[in-house]
């Protein structure tokens, strides 16, 4: 859950592995080794034969069929999610192709911006952007001030070092006394706050919880010893530690749905329901899961703003 392009020191941290992405037998990408013998950043063009559909297009408000734009606001930081591309300056991931093919779906032009994660949605409630991406995940607090529509399920995840005598978090009072990192505004800092008084309450230490606003950063805490243990989304850490010697993912903690989000109340979230919905029945949905190794997060439905998961 990033801010803003920090991919030199990401890279670094990383030895340049979390730009690239593992590709399957077949994969014309699969050919074109990065370093350490990893596959470089799928190129799959997923998008570009995604047709009108007018059925979903008629669904939007008279004044956006009429302009043909709308602002977007993404978060941008790693893989497979988001992220800038060796150059720097090209986007990629899987938030970046759900939006393109929603807006070809709708016979829309985003104009992309990137935005802080933690910026995002007081943005959109303030009516400075139509929508945002940044793997929002639908919760309950969210949903009184934002609208969400739908398009993969991600959730809550731990990483360690493999140094670490931790093998499982299934309750948070197993990280008392330890030193958890994770992104500043995000699910994972307000789960591992509400809950930090278990500790005292059971007679143990509470845990620290350190927040950084570049996904660089919160990586850098882990490899540092500054953090003990990661807490993040689901699909990032797996593909993080798939790509880098000494650390592991523990397990999945909680699940979450995933969503484009919007000002509360907003008339375009049938349209984008219906597209995401077209590009289900049509293909394109499966095909962006499979070029991004995602495919456990698929949905059955695009729902708008349901309950969160519990």
């Amino acid at each position: 859950m990033p801010r803003t392009r920090h991919t030199a020191a990401f890279t670094l941290i990383t030895v340049a592995a979390l730009l690239l992405t593992a590709c399957g037998p077949g994969d014309p990408a699969a050919s074109q080794a990065g370093p350490a013998g990893r596959a470089r950043t799928p190129t799959t063009d997923v998008v570009s034969s995604v047709t009108r559909n007018e059925a979903a297009a008629k669904l939007l408000p008279d004044g956006v069929r009429a302009s043909g734009t709308l602002s977007l606001a993404s978060s941008v930081g790693a893989p497979p999610g988001a992220f800038y591309e060796e150059d720097g300056r090209t986007l990629a991931g899987a938030d970046i192709d759900f939006a393109d093919a929603v807006a070809r779906t709708l016979g829309l032009e985003l104009k992309r911006e990137v935005a802080s994660f933690e910026a995002i949605l007081p943005a959109l409630t303030s009516g400075k952007y139509d929508l945002g991406t940044g793997n929002f995940g639908v919760t309950d607090e969210r949903r009184r001030t934002i609208d969400f529509v739908t398009y993969i399920n991600d959730g809550q995840g731990f990483a360690v070092r493999d140094d670490s005598e931790l093998t499982k978090v299934t309750d948070l009072t197993q990280l008392c006394g330890l030193t958890v990192g994770t992104g500043a505004g995000t699910t994972f800092e307000a789960t591992l706050e509400e809950n930090r008084h278990l500790c005292a309450e059971t007679g143990r230490k509470p845990y620290e919880v350190r927040t950084y606003a570049d996904q660089a950063a919160v990586w850098m805490s882990l490899e540092q010893g500054r953090s003990d243990v990661l807490m993040s989304t689901i699909n990032g850490l797996r593909y993080a530690v798939s790509q880098m010697d000494g650390l592991r993912f523990l397990n999945e903690y909680k699940r979450l749905d995933v969503g484009f989000a919007f000002k509360k109340g907003t008339p375009l979230a049938p349209a984008f329901q219906a597209a995401v919905n077209s590009l289900k029945a049509e293909g394109t949905y499966d095909r962006i899961l499979e070029k991004w190794g995602t495919g456990k997060s698929a949905i059955e439905t695009s729902r708008i703003s349901p309950p969160e998961i519990r």
